[in-house]
């Protein structure tokens, strides 16, 4: 029973470390604080239009899961580079 959350587990708990990253460079201030909010919302409604699009067209929760956790570690490996 565990494997079918373990996705959603995994999905916040990666998660949470961009949040982590995200809340440091927010907190630093200025322009590159500026840019990262800017971005986070464009990202946050893109990645919901594309989990919507993913379900309306018969795709599954778990796809979408998936498609987060892409997301997510995309925006890790950014935070982190720099």
């Amino acid at each position: 029973m565990l494997n079918v959350f373990c996705p959603w587990i995994l999905l916040a708990v990666e998660a949470e470390r961009v949040v982590e990253l995200r809340l440091v460079r927010l907190a630093w201030g200025g322009p590159a604080a500026w840019v990262e909010a800017q971005l986070m919302v464009a990202e946050k409604m893109a990645a919901a239009v594309e989990a919507m699009g993913t379900l309306m067209t018969g795709g599954s929760p778990e796809r979408v899961v998936a498609r987060y956790r892409e997301h997510v570690a995309a925006n890790e490996a950014r935070l982190s580079a720099d």
